[in-house]
């Protein structure tokens, strides 16, 4: 909270503001809901009160992902205790850490719980707040911007990034009257270098590769790649190119709309690709996917007991402290297990999109 004091006190310029843990970096919605939780919580000083709140966000959360989950219906029952009962983790990014990642990720539950219900533009509101809290959820965009034109065409699908673009605006006006500059170099970077005593994914590597330039641009290389291959194989129909996709997608014609499981598995999907290449993931991270595991691991055809080694494995990386090679080495493997079986061994019924009935325009709001 002491990163959001100077904007309280009136300072515009986002180079100014800053912390313990270093300067603000956050887009203009974390600056009010941690202003709102400053006030909440008698000028941040009363930390139980916000252990309270985050307590009550983090239940909110196991809700809306549990809708997701009973909307989908692709995962059984005793597969979501793990979500409910496990990861001593999880619970210290709620309630002992009080990040902000866990507060981005349950609006971005909630666009995704939208968009299953086909409310594309309200579920775009709540896309685009939780990209103000912070910008690991543009990790979905891809995905989201092909469901967008696949089930509201070109002429649906302009609105809807008005609806998310506005509101940035919006929400960062203050600070673009003041300092333009400022403000969108610091809350919108995307070249910042991590630290390699916090990364957790990329342990094994060594420092010198680590902050080698050569291997954040190998990692954007194989993100795009993955990404593609996901997009032509999975997310377009498999007997549709991408010109005739596009061509559909400019034409004012009947549209099929997406079952609700498969607008959230490839949401989840493109989400964990970014996970996998990232350039560093840090202990708080783990909040961005892991409410979609078991999701993801219910999409291919490993064994039941595959899966939950996937699980475990995961789990376990993510809870050694300080991370070591093996674990960090552990949770790549886990990880490209879980993308190849996504990609090579998926259930039978992600492979071929399942439609609804065809409608003229379902710009759902």
């Amino acid at each position: 909270m002491d990163e959001v004091k100077g904007a309280i006190d009136g300072e515009r310029d986002y180079t100014l503001l800053k912390g313990d843990t270093g300067p603000l970096v956050y887009p203009a919605g974390f600056v009010y809901l941690f202003g709102a939780f400053y006030y909440m919580t008698e000028n941040g000083t009363n930390i139980f009160k916000a252990q309270l709140i985050y307590a009550v966000l983090y239940m909110l959360t196991l809700t809306v992902v549990l809708a997701i989950y009973q909307r989908a219906r692709t995962v059984p029952p005793y597969a979501l205790l793990w979500l409910t009962f496990t990861s001593y983790r999880i619970h210290s990014i709620f309630v002992l850490r009080l990040f902000n990642d866990p507060i981005a990720m349950l609006l971005f539950y909630v666009a995704v719980l939208l968009f299953m219900h086909h409310r594309w533009y309200i579920g775009c509101v709540f896309y685009s707040l939780a990209v103000s809290i912070k910008m690991n959820i543009l990790l979905s965009a891809p995905a989201l911007l092909l469901l967008l034109l696949s089930n509201l065409g070109v002429r649906g699908t302009v609105p809807a990034l008005c609806i998310c673009a506005v509101l940035q605006v919006l929400l960062g006006l203050p600070f673009l009257m003041a300092h333009p500059v400022s403000y969108l170099s610091r809350s919108f970077e995307l070249t910042r270098q991590f630290f390699f005593k916090w990364t957790v994914n990329w342990r094994f590597v060594g420092e010198d590769l680590f902050l080698d330039r050569r291997f954040h641009l190998a990692l954007l290389g194989l993100h795009l790649f993955v990404l593609a291959v996901f997009a032509t194989r999975r997310w377009i129909r498999p007997d549709a190119s991408l010109s005739a996709f596009l061509r559909r997608a400019f034409a004012d014609v009947a549209r099929p709309q997406s079952f609700p499981s498969q607008i959230a598995l490839a949401l989840f999907v493109s989400n964990f690709a970014g996970i996998v290449f990232a350039r560093s993931l840090h202990y708080q991270f783990y909040v961005w996917y892991y409410h979609t595991l078991p999701f993801l691991l219910w999409s291919t055809r490993l064994p039941t007991i595959a899966k939950f080694a996937v699980l475990a494995a995961i789990e376990y990386s993510w809870n050694v402290y300080p991370s070591t090679d093996l674990s960090s080495g552990l949770l790549l493997v886990a990880h490209q297990v879980l993308l190849f079986s996504l990609i090579f061994w998926p259930e039978p019924s992600t492979l071929t999109p399942v439609v609804s009935k065809a409608t003229k325009s379902s710009h759902n709001a």
